[in-house]
């Protein structure tokens, strides 16, 4: 387990300090797991600007796919996180459960787009023919293939950081999966 250290605004670059204090305005508080990468002068920012780029999926679909990986990754830090957030965008308890499971039985949409980003972190890229086409099958495109791929190494890397961290949660803990 790692003792991996939460700086405070005060123990963080000058630059870092104003992404803190923007995400103190907009969050109402500076999430520890974003904090800890604070501790790399560029890292935050980088982070920040990748995972919140424009991208063909809407909000909800950002969900879908941050769910379905941070359970195959087991990083209880984003299980946690995006559990709250997918609540805040409209996804019930029992729904975020299922998309942790890499399924949507209420939406075929989503579905078919958990069930894709749960394969490519699962095997690493080298999905099945079968899910792919149910993929396409479910309206989405290849620009929307192109998304998914970087939205899921985007979360992989919340992922990954705090797996290796442990910073603690900061969200309401995630019910765990039976």
């Amino acid at each position: 387990m790692s003792t991996f250290q939460v700086p405070t605004r005060e123990q963080v670059s000058e630059g870092n300090q104003k992404i803190f204090d923007n995400l103190k305005s907009s969050l109402g508080f500076v999430p520890n797991l974003y904090a800890a990468m604070g501790k790399s002068e560029h890292a935050l920012g980088n982070f920040l600007a990748f995972s919140g780029a424009e991208t063909s999926f809407s909000k909800k679909e950002k969900e879908v796919i941050d769910l379905a990986v941070s359970q195959v990754n087991g990083c209880s830090y984003c299980q946690a996180a995006h559990t709250a957030i997918a609540k805040m965008n409209g996804f019930t308890d029992e729904q975020a459960l299922e998309l942790r499971k890499g399924q949507a039985s209420w939406d075929s949409k989503y579905d078919a787009l958990a069930k894709l980003a749960q394969s490519i972190s699962q095997t690493r890229g080298e999905v099945d023919a079968a899910t792919l086409n149910a993929f396409y099958g479910a309206g989405y495109s290849e620009e929307n293939l192109v998304d998914l791929v970087t939205a899921v190494g985007a979360i992989t890397i919340t992922n990954l950081f705090h797996n290796i961290t442990n910073v603690p949660v900061d969200f309401p803990a995630a019910p765990a999966i039976n």
